[in-house]
């Protein structure tokens, strides 16, 4: 249990290795994974570390946080994600291009790998409603659905011309995945349906046509997120500094198939590019972000809030924050991590 939101927050220190991503285990209350690079990620290797929450040492302490192991990777890693059906397996997005599922109870070696991505894959999600399915994206443009017992990817989307930053799965729809890129949109693919090709009056399979485009941004959209309550609302960061939440059906559909960016709610206040998002699991109008600013916010997105939006800062890192989450066990609890090499655990 972690004391409450005015108590230092619980510190894990891996020298040498920047963090990129973090993700809290499904299976384990206290068990985080930590994607990370050396040099920042701009050359070199990668780490994988896995950490738990433990005991505080002395009275009046925060829990300690301590690395139960880490495996080695030869190039940065980027993103991480535990499986939701097996609580030792976890894959992890490389530089390389490539995808690794690793058992944690092993040692060394990762257990399976894939490289089919010609870039750096930037973000990995797995399906909790269709568990044996994750998702990777990549900075070559396309999004890639996977099982872990196949060899080779089961379909693949040309999600952008440009980086694919992060590719989700809707925690409602286990068919919808939502995409973010460089250009400034987000595209929503129905996995179940053909795409229409207007150039040629047919219909293409596997899909590489949105059923919906969002130009959410005149800037790089660099993270978004679905609501775990409202199937239709998902939260976007851009590098405009900028936060906005959004509903699926508020659009309006032009000659072109696009939207005219209906935007339920903006929340400025980042002083640089916000890097990731993440919507509360316990509570529908409460989001964290993370950005270059060095810090990590909370915002209440409520439509009855009277008063600020924000809610809480989070500024101890010294380096730039590129991932946050909420604890799925203990609400209230979020954890950030950044290129100083820091994990934090705290209670908001």
């Amino acid at each position: 249990m972690l004391p409450g939101p005015n108590f230092p927050p619980s510190v894990l220190q891996t020298p040498g290795f920047a963090h990129y991503s973090l993700a809290w285990s499904p299976f384990h209350s206290n068990r985080i994974a930590l994607a990370s690079s050396a040099n920042f990620g701009l050359v070199g290797n990668g780490r994988l570390h896995i950490a738990s929450m433990g005991p505080a040492q002395n009275p009046g302490a925060p829990p300690m946080l301590q690395c139960d192991k880490f495996f080695e990777s030869q190039d940065g890693l980027y993103d991480v994600a535990w499986s939701e059906v097996h609580e030792n397996h976890i894959v992890t997005a490389s530089g390389d291009g490539s995808i690794r599922l690793w058992d944690i109870m092993l040692n060394n070696f990762a257990i399976s790998a894939w490289q089919e991505h010609t870039r750096e894959v930037f973000s990995l999600d797995w399906s909790n409603i269709k568990k044996d399915t994750f998702a990777s994206s990549s900075w070559d443009g396309t999004v890639k659905i996977w099982t872990p017992d196949r060899p080779r990817s089961v379909v693949t989307l040309q999600a952008h011309h440009s980086c694919a930053y992060q590719a989700l799965f809707s925690p409602h729809q286990p068919d919808v995945l939502a995409t973010c890129s460089t250009d400034g949109t987000v595209k929503i693919f129905d996995l179940r349906t053909p795409s229409y090709a207007p150039t040629s009056n047919t219909f293409t399979n596997p899909m590489s046509a949105a059923v919906l485009t969002v130009p959410a941004s005149g800037g790089e959209i660099l993270s978004l997120d679905w609501n775990k309550y409202r199937s239709f609302t998902f939260a976007t960061g851009s590098v405009d500094k900028m936060v906005k939440v959004w509903d699926c059906r508020m659009v309006n559909m032009n000659e072109t198939n696009k939207v005219g960016g209906i935007c339920e709610l903006q929340l400025p206040g980042h002083e640089y590019a916000v890097r990731k998002v993440q919507w509360n699991p316990h509570r529908p109008d409460v989001l964290a972000t993370a950005s270059y600013d060095m810090t990590c916010r909370v915002w209440n997105t409520s439509s009855a809030a009277n008063g600020p939006r924000l809610m809480h800062i989070h500024d101890p890192h010294t380096e730039f924050v590129v991932g946050c989450g909420w604890s799925l066990y203990e609400e209230g609890v979020l954890a950030s991590c950044a290129w100083d090499g820091r994990l934090n655990v705290f209670r908001v």
